[in-house]
This record gives structure tokens, sequence and C-alpha cells, in this order.
């Protein structure tokens, strides 16, 4: 009885890009040769189906094979028994923690957690992302929140080091992280039209300036953890929408800033104490967890609602922003600039990133 075998032979493991993205993406072996024939790939190698076949089958297992390194990619670096050139070992690692925006958009501020894993049907379904990739992008963001949650030390350094990854994904992952820890809500209709980069780039603007990491470099959950110290005293900027003197006078100083600057000044002057009083409650109430965890909703509905709805330019946002924050430096009673400007730094750059006139 004859018995065929198909065996490949060499030193250096071999691994096609596209093969490996296909396995990623959650195509079968059988889907996966289908892309490939469409591709052309049988003429421009002169190969038959078979061989096709075989050739992908086995790279599949070769790819299953790596995934126990991938889930620790320095092991990667480290082992013997496959033979992948450090470049190569760079775009397989980056490849598999690869995520698509339209599930991350999905999950963010979730807790990363069996409950969250069990919707990943409703969610592939929604996004058009096979469930084979979703599982694998939901549990390697678990694996990163895991590995790095005790670990002194800046959060993307952290991330970076221990898995390997570019600077722009490890910052993603921060951001995937910051998010998940603090279970900002994020699937809100009115925040739909935010992007999963808008709020990475407010997540950065938070980690860097309301977090402890931002007063103390080497403290665990330095990055993760709000700076519960800074969220007390922000409670002391209340006097600038209590104080009747001070609040009449912060309006003065900005109308007078931005008087024959702009097209939208009547709306500016005429709302300027709704919405001082919108930015100063957002600040008092984030000593509590819900009230955290709205901070989007609460900048969108408060801040950003009322200005689109005055059909406010970005330009007109900046300019008036620039010089409520400014302004507040010449009250003569106001004692709390320090905290004021670490509020209003990433008040500023949040609203800026999610104002889409």
């Amino acid at each position: 009885m004859a018995v065929e075998l198909d065996v490949f032979v060499g030193n250096t493991t071999i691994m096609d890009e596209e093969v490996y993205q296909l396995w990623l993406d959650g195509y079968t072996v059988n889907d996966a040769v289908k892309v490939r024939m469409e591709g052309g790939v049988l003429e421009e190698f002169e190969a038959s189906a078979d061989v096709l076949l075989s050739d992908t089958m086995d790279q599949y297992r070769t790819f299953q094979m790596c995934e126990r390194l991938l889930h620790s990619p320095a092991k990667l670096a480290n082992q013997l028994l496959f033979q992948i050139p450090p470049h190569r070992q760079a775009i397989l690692i980056e490849r598999y923690y690869a995520f698509d925006d339209a599930f991350v958009r999905e999950v963010l501020g979730k807790k990363l957690s069996k409950g969250t894993k069990k919707d990943l049907d409703d969610i592939s379904a929604k996004t058009s992302v096979t469930l084979k990739s979703c599982r694998r992008q939901f549990d390697n963001f678990k694996r990163v929140f895991k590995v790095v949650e005790e670990l002194k030390g800046p959060l993307v350094e952290n991330i970076r080091q221990h898995f390997l990854l570019s600077d722009k994904l490890a910052r993603d992952y921060a951001a995937i992280v910051f998010f998940a820890n603090n279970r900002f809500e994020t699937g809100k209709r009115k925040l739909q039209y935010l992007t999963f980069q808008d709020f990475a780039f407010c997540a950065g603007q938070l980690i860097n300036s309301w977090t402890i990491g931002a007063v103390d470099n080497m403290v665990e959950d330095m990055d993760v953890d709000l700076d519960k110290e800074f969220l007390q005293e922000l409670k002391e900027l209340k006097i600038l929408i209590t104080d009747k003197d001070l609040l009449d006078q912060h309006k003065s100083l900005v109308c007078t800033a931005l008087r024959g600057k702009t097209k939208a000044f009547n709306e500016m002057e005429a709302n300027f104490k709704n919405l001082s009083r919108g930015l100063v409650n957002i600040a008092a109430k984030l000593t509590n967890t819900k009230d955290v965890r709205d901070f989007f909703i609460d900048l969108v509905e408060k801040f950003i609602e009322p200005c689109r709805s005055d059909r406010w330019t970005a330009s007109d946002m900046r300019l008036y922003l620039t010089h409520y924050t400014n302004s507040a430096h010449i009250l003569d009673t106001f004692k709390h600039q320090v905290v004021w400007d670490r509020y209003m730094g990433v008040i500023k750059s949040c609203i800026f990133k999610m104002y889409h006139d």
C-alpha cells in the first residue's frame, strides 16, 4: 500500500506573512487556501492546489506551535525549536498583538472578564471580525493587563519591555489597560462618534498628568490609578463658580480677550456661566468612582454639545479654552493655579481631540 508523505526540510523556519495574517484573522485552512488561490499564488509559483493546501496546513501548524511562545514574547528569542531571524520575530509579535479598531472600540472601558468574553459572539457579528480573532485580541488585552497590573514604573515602558511591542502599539495597549482599570464609559450613543484613537489620545493625556505616576514614578499602578490627592484638591476649584464676584470677574476677563476675535462671541458671552459651571462641576465630582466613569459623557453633555449647538468651530473652541484657562491666573483671590493648570491642561487637550466641528 503506497503512503504519500509531504516533507519540508530546512533550517530557517519559513513563514509566509500573508498566510500568517490569514491565520491571525481566523480563517480556516480551506478558506485561507481559497484566498491564496484568488490572489494568484498558483500561477506565480506554478504549483498545484494540493501543494498549496499542504503548504498552508504546514504553516498553520507552525503558527499554532509558536502561539504559546507569543504569549510571552521574550521566550521567542530564547527558544531553539524555530530558527526565526530577529526581524521576523518582531513582525510575528507585532502582528499577533495588533488589533482591529472596530473590535477594541466595542470592549474599551469594559471589565476584561469572563462576562465580557461571553459577549464576543455578538461583537464578532457586529464588527465582522471573526470570533477566533476576537478571542485572540481579547485574550491579548487580558494578558497584558494582568502582567503590568503589579509592576512598578511607567506603564508604556513596562508593556514595551515585557511584550516587545513598538512604541505606538505599547501606547495603545496602555490606553486599553487604563480604560479597563478605570472602567470609563465609552459605549453610550453620544460617544459613538469617537474613535479608539480619540480615546487613546485622551488616555495618554490622563496618564501623563492625572495619575500617581505624574508625581511619583516608582510606585505600583502608577500610570493606572488616578491621583486621589489631586482629585480631592479639584474640589477647591468650585470657588470659581460659587463665588459670584470671581465668576463675574472671570467672565469679564475672558470676554474682553475674546471680543472681536470670533463670530461666536455673543454665544460665548451668553453661555459663559453655564459652560464654566459644567467644567468646574466635572472637576469637583471626580472623587466619585461613578463620575470618573462618566468623565467622557460629562465632557460631551456639559461642554461639547452646547458649543456644537451654537456652531462653534474648532478654532473657536481653541480660542475660548485658551483664554478661559489663562484668565484664571489674573483673578486676585484665586489661589489654586497649580491644580487649575493640571486639570485644564488635560481638559483642553481632550476637548480639542473630541470636538469634531
